[in-house]
C-alpha cells in the first residue's frame, strides 16, 4: 500500500527516539526535525487527552476538577507506541485510555524555547470578531398571554 500523505505529519510530529525511563519518570522524545522533548511524569498525566480526563459531550473531564494526584497516578508504569502516531502511557492505577498524538507532546513540549514560541504566536493571534448578540442588535422579547376562557 503506498504512503498517503498527510499534512499534519513533519519532521516537527515525527518521533525519531523515544524512551520512557521508568525509574526516573521521564519521557524523552527525539524528533525528525533533531528537537529534543522531556516530559516528566506528572506534567503527562495532566496532558492527558482521554476522555474520561478531558471531557466529552461538552461535559468536563475528572482532571478539570484539578484532583490531586496521587504517586500511583503519576507512575508511568509502560508506553506502548499507537501506530506510527500517537504514544499510550500505562499509568500506575491502571489508567491507560490516553493516546498523546505526536502532534499534542510537540505542541505541548515544556522547554523554554516551546514555551517562548506559544507566547508569541499568542500575542500575534487575531482579535476575535464579536459574536452577533454582541454587536448592538437589539432582540425584543415578545410576552403573549392566554385570553381568559367564558365562565
Amino acid at each position: 500500500m503506498p504512503y498517503a500523505y498527510n499534512p499534519l505529519v513533519t519532521e516537527q510530529t515525527t518521533a525519531s527516539r523515544i524512551h520512557a525511563d521508568r525509574a526516573a519518570g521521564t519521557l524523552e522524545i527525539g524528533w525528525a526535525d533533531g528537537h529534543e522533548t522531556t516530559y516528566d511524569a506528572v506534567s503527562l498525566r495532566w496532558l492527558c487527552p482521554c476522555a474520561f480526563c478531558r471531557g466529552e459531550a461538552g461535559l468536563p473531564g475528572w482532571l478539570d476538577s484539578r484532583p490531586t494526584l496521587s504517586p500511583d497516578q503519576t507512575h508511568l508504569v509502560d508506553v506502548q507506541l499507537i501506530g506510527q502516531y500517537a504514544l499510550a502511557p500505562t499509568w500506575g492505577d491502571g489508567h491507560h485510555t490516553g493516546y498523546y498524538t505526536f502532534a499534542l507532546l510537540r505542541e505541548r513540549c515544556p522547554c523554554e524555547a516551546c514555551g517562548a514560541r506559544r507566547v508569541r504566536d499568542a500575542d500575534r493571534a487575531p482579535v476575535p470578531r464579536p459574536a452577533h448578540a454582541d454587536h448592538g442588535h437589539r432582540t425584543e422579547t415578545v410576552t403573549t398571554t392566554a385570553k381568559e376562557s367564558p365562565r
